[in-house]
């Protein structure tokens, strides 16, 4: 089963042709922490140089983290290091958009949560035209 959704389907892993292409054409620059691997093509240098990405499990672009994605889209010529993580004081984490996911937050009063809320406050005064 796997073998046919390797060659029909792209939503779950690379398909054949990606595959295919990246084994003749492509050339590995690094992994990120996450297991994604960061591909170029061979013998083309600058703004023609195709770049690409075979991600580790589902297909999900949220995966890329935010250096590899600057590498991906050109705007930094020298891919970041294998091992990069957050570079300043401030930066958090990198994390994939569970959007749709059962990790997705829901609020209190979501269906799935039970459908109640607490109570309000009361302290919200509504605005009245004059």
């Amino acid at each position: 089963m796997s073998f046919f959704l390797g060659i029909f389907t792209w939503w779950k892993r690379a398909t054949m042709g990606t595959r295919l292409y990246t084994w003749y054409k492509g050339e590995l620059v690094g992994t990120d922490r996450y297991g994604n691997s960061y591909y170029r093509e061979k013998g083309y240098t600058g703004r023609d140089q195709r770049r690409w990405v075979i991600y580790q499990g589902d297909i999900e672009a949220s995966k890329v983290p935010p250096e590899w994605h600057a590498w991906l889209h050109k705007t930094i010529d020298q891919a970041p290091a294998d091992d990069a993580g957050p570079s300043k004081a401030w930066q958090t984490e990198h994390h994939a958009n569970v959007t749709g996911t059962p990790s997705a937050y829901r609020p209190p009063g979501h269906p799935s949560m039970g459908g109640r809320r607490a109570a309000a406050t009361g302290d919200y005064e509504p605005w009245q035209p004059s």
